[in-house]
């Protein structure tokens, strides 16, 4: 289950495998916002995002025999590179069911960290059906990016630091791709301030949790063609979903162009690189989706993995 005590129990286990990324402020965004932001950094995490908080918690929970026989995992890219690195601190064999798709860095990464990649064609093949395949012929244990407790629990361990350094924040937003993140940090949250109002936020062109949790049931869009790649979910996990139900007040989301132009701050005005998935929450501040009386809020930058090539890309396209 997850609780606050599963979430410490995490960060004690990663703790010496991951960092403890800054809060950074800035008065040029607060005025912008007109709200006073704090941005939990993720971008500055081992393997560039959050996703080694999770993978590691994972990986470091296996059983003796778990560990001889491996890991799988799949993913378009930070979960990749997460369980890789992950795996590799904990000397066990990783393979991961990658896209033919995913961005070059995220690919060329993951086998650096030493995994083996497996490619898919995400039209044609499902890429659980791959993992299913693989994890069945050769005994290796299911990594998944979101559903599993203690991957749950590991992402919540960022805002367990957050909420360590400023513990009076009145609005907590996370990115929200198959909901991992958002479950754990709006439980930590939650758990040690009572009353905060957590947002998780979309691209509006992977608003399936948007959609599910206002009709309140899981429902399940077709593949978005979203420049967040993190967010190319398609429906909310099992898992996560009750728990964003439970802890969300709304969700939250913004445009293509909004995301950009969040980027685009945060990179010239802050000097801060983010991926386009890891900007969204920034977005959803910046551009005035919150509620007017909140005026302390919490937004995780969940991670920095982002194309040479679509960087220049998405730094020249507006403006």
């Amino acid at each position: 289950m997850l609780t606050l005590d599963t979430i410490r129990e995490a960060h004690e286990r990663i703790r010496p495998h991951v960092h403890r990324t800054p809060v950074v402020t800035s008065r040029t965004f607060d005025e912008a916002a007109g709200r006073r932001v704090f941005f939990k950094c993720e971008n500055f995490q081992r393997a560039g995002a959050f996703k080694i908080r999770g993978a590691t918690s994972r990986i470091r929970a296996l059983s003796a025999e778990e560990r001889v026989r491996g890991v799988v995992a799949f993913s378009s890219g930070n979960h990749a590179q997460a369980v890789a690195l992950a795996a590799r601190d904990a000397e066990v064999r990783a393979v991961i069911v990658m896209p033919l798709d995913a961005p070059r860095m995220k690919l060329a990464a993951t086998r650096g960290y030493g995994a083996e990649v497996v490619t898919y064609d995400r039209q044609r093949e499902d890429r659980e059906e791959v993992t299913r395949r693989l994890s069945e012929r050769e005994g290796l244990t299911l990594v998944p990016p979101y559903d599993d407790y203690h991957i749950i629990a590991g992402q919540g361990t960022c805002a367990l630091e957050l909420f360590e350094e400023v513990t009076d924040l009145d609005a907590l937003l996370t990115p929200c791709g198959g909901g991992g993140l958002f479950a754990g940090a709006s439980t930590a949250a939650r758990a040690l301030r009572p009353g905060v109002r957590c947002f998780p936020v979309e691209s509006e062109l992977s608003d399936d949790t948007r959609r599910s949790f206002r009709k309140g049931e899981r429902v399940t869009i077709p593949p978005p063609a979203t420049i967040a790649d993190g967010m190319r979910t398609q429906t909310p996990g099992a898992l996560t979903f009750p728990v964003l139900s439970e802890n969300a007040e709304d969700v939250l989301a913004v445009s293509e162009e909004e995301i950009v132009e969040a980027m685009r701050f945060l990179l010239f005005r802050m000097k801060i690189l983010v991926e386009p998935t890891g900007a969204v929450a920034a977005a959803a501040v910046l551009f005035d989706r919150l509620p007017r009386d909140l005026e302390r809020v919490g937004v995780v930058l969940s991670g920095g993995n982002v194309d040479p090539e679509t960087l220049a890309s998405l730094a020249c396209r507006a403006g």
